[in-house]
Formats: C-alpha cells, structure tokens, sequence
C-alpha cells in the first residue's frame, strides 16, 4: 500500500524568525505557526489554537529571516516528521513539520511580511497577488537535494 505525508498549514508566527546555519553553511531554522480553528462547544462557537513547531532549510529558511516577524501570515507546505530520543532514560519523541514550500501572505499592518521588500530583488509572485511570495526548498541537505521553484502551477512560485 502507497503512502502520502503532506502537510498544508495556514497561521500566524508565534516568534521572531532567527536564522542559523550548519557546518555545512546551509541555513536552517525553525518557526512556531499557531493555526486558528473555531469549533462547536457546547452550542457554542469557540476558537481552538493549535502551535506546530516547522523547520526550513537553504534559501526558503533566508527568505524566512528576512521578511517575516512575529504574527506574519503564512501558508507552509511539507511533511510531517516523527524524531525520537532518549533522556535521563525516558523516551521521548516530538512530531513536527518539515517545510518544503512556503507562501507569505498578506499580513496584519506592520507585522513584518509586509516592509523591506524593495531592497531583495525579490519579485511578485503574480499580478492578481503582488504582495505574495513564495519560497520552496525540495528537500532538507541530508537528502542531497537541492532548491527550486515548484511545480509552477499558475504562477504562484517564485524560485528563489
């Protein structure tokens, strides 16, 4: 039987983006999304937060850096992975995102995404969404791969 682990989440950041780099000088960092869902409770719509810690590599994880901040708006897509040790002789495990691709969106007024981006050489991802781009990175360094656009449908991905 064939499997399938894709990820699409849309949220807000729940910190600063720091950047930081391997021995290798490949950029990584990891970001907290908190991700809205308004559910019925007791004949009563309430709305529900989920956090999810993702990790982005090579230049999605730069242009992460440099033009979001806390509370951006941001669509990611990759995979969910489970890493697992041991501490003090207690196993432990967390389940966390791998982005592969990620699309700034519109934000709140000075929440970052929406400053700076004149002076990059960034580019719109198209003329019905000026103020989004994207980035995508295919797969994490150990994997050997490398970075690009997407599959370019409609316009959307802008390699970087």
């Amino acid at each position: 039987m064939a499997s399938f682990n894709r990820v699409i989440l849309v949220g807000n950041l729940t910190r600063d983006v720091e950047l930081k780099y391997t021995a290798g000088n490949t950029a990584v960092t990891e970001i907290g999304l908190a991700v809205n869902d308004r559910v019925k409770k007791n004949n009563e719509w309430v709305d529900e937060t989920t956090f999810v810690d993702i990790t982005l590599w090579g230049r999605t994880a730069e242009v992460a850096s440099e033009y979001l901040s806390k509370g951006s708006s941001v669509l990611i897509e990759g995979r969910l992975k489970l890493d697992s040790w041991e501490k003090d002789g207690q196993k432990r495990s967390k389940l966390h995102v791998i982005g592969e691709r990620m699309q700034m969106l519109g934000g709140r007024g000075g929440s970052g995404g929406e400053g700076g981006r004149g002076s990059s050489g960034a580019r719109p991802a198209s003329s019905a969404g000026g103020d989004r781009f994207s980035a995508a990175a295919h797969s994490e360094p150990e994997t050997g791969g490398g970075y690009g656009g997407g599959s370019g449908g409609g316009g959307d991905d802008v390699p970087f």
